[in-house]
């Protein structure tokens, strides 16, 4: 064996010495995203949180520290839209949540026929635009040439304030909300169920277990991972609802239907108080923030 010589060590030391510096290649190719995620992601959240501390007085931008967050909490206005995006929270998500697990239990039996083409017909609403479904309710649920009121017309019913009465609205906008999101829901659902073992229902079976039964202790507690999945989306998604309520009502009549999406888009671009929406978005934050945890402590895997 020939021993190499201080030069021939050089050599390849000039040789390697260049391959050192493929450390750098992954960060040049995350350069652009990092660029593109600090300028359009991270610099808006810290400058968001910087204005949150000022307040437009005679048009100039006067540091107040807290002073928006206090304001924030003796604000009517603000209660009503919490109050209201609370309602929907409350009542049109569960009631959503149930209807999509249902529909993919349906979609998922081996008696339907057609099944794909079931499954995109119900997750067809969730590729329709916010604005164009939102126009398209408007104008089905208008109370004098609304689709729905001329049907309603025809068994002798009488027409229906959808949009202008107070309680209807609320009706009207959770309507809307259901039929957009009912199918990706129940999509979501469905993944989940079809990775279930066939063998678990045949086991309920063998031991004589009715449909209920089987549900209830078979679907449903393999089912929670994707409950809580959806859960946690359908909350963040109530809670910065925007588009419906705006296209539908504007947020009316009479801030009926005023959630904290549209009551931040007013005090923005309506009222140009830049630094108190801004507080109202970082009090949804923390808000979407603790209820995500509560989901995940009550609906998450418990040892």
């Amino acid at each position: 064996m020939t021993t190499p010589t201080p030069r021939t060590l050089a050599r390849a030391g000039k040789a390697v010495r260049p391959g050192n510096r493929r450390w750098l290649a992954p960060y040049l190719f995350v350069l652009p995203a990092l660029i593109l995620f600090g300028v359009f992601k991270l610099y808006p959240v810290v400058w968001s949180f910087l204005l949150s501390l000022y307040k437009s007085i005679d048009g100039v931008q006067t540091f107040v520290g807290a002073g928006n967050y206090l304001q924030l909490m003796e604000d009517p206005l603000f209660w009503t839209a919490l109050g209201n995006t609370g309602v929907i929270l409350a009542v049109q998500v569960p009631v959503m949540l149930a209807l999509a697990t249902g529909l993919a239990v349906s979609l998922n039996s081996t008696r339907l026929r057609g099944r794909s083409l079931f499954r995109l017909g119900f997750f067809m609403p969730m590729v329709t635009g916010l604005v164009a479904y939102g126009i398209i309710f408007s104008v089905l649920l208008n109370k004098d040439y609304g689709l729905v009121n001329w049907l309603l017309g025809l068994t002798g019913l009488g027409a229906v304030p959808w949009l202008t009465d107070p309680l209807w609205a609320k009706i009207s906008l959770g309507l809307a909300l259901t039929w957009h999101y009912t199918g990706y829901n129940a999509v979501i659902l469905l993944g989940r169920l079809q990775t279930v073992p066939a063998e678990l229902y045949e086991a309920a079976a063998m031991d004589g277990a009715g449909l209920w039964k089987t549900f209830r202790h078979v679907t449903l507690p393999n089912l929670r991972p994707a409950l809580l999945l959806t859960t946690v989306l359908s909350t963040i998604g109530t809670l910065q609802i925007f588009d419906e309520p705006y296209i539908l009502t504007g947020g009316g009549p009479d801030n009926a239907t005023l959630t904290i999406g549209v009551y931040l888009y007013q005090n923005a671009f309506k009222f140009f108080d830049f630094g108190y929406a801004s507080a109202i978005a970082y009090t949804l934050t923390v808000l979407i923030g603790l209820l995500g945890l509560v989901q995940f402590r009550v609906l998450g895997d418990k040892p």
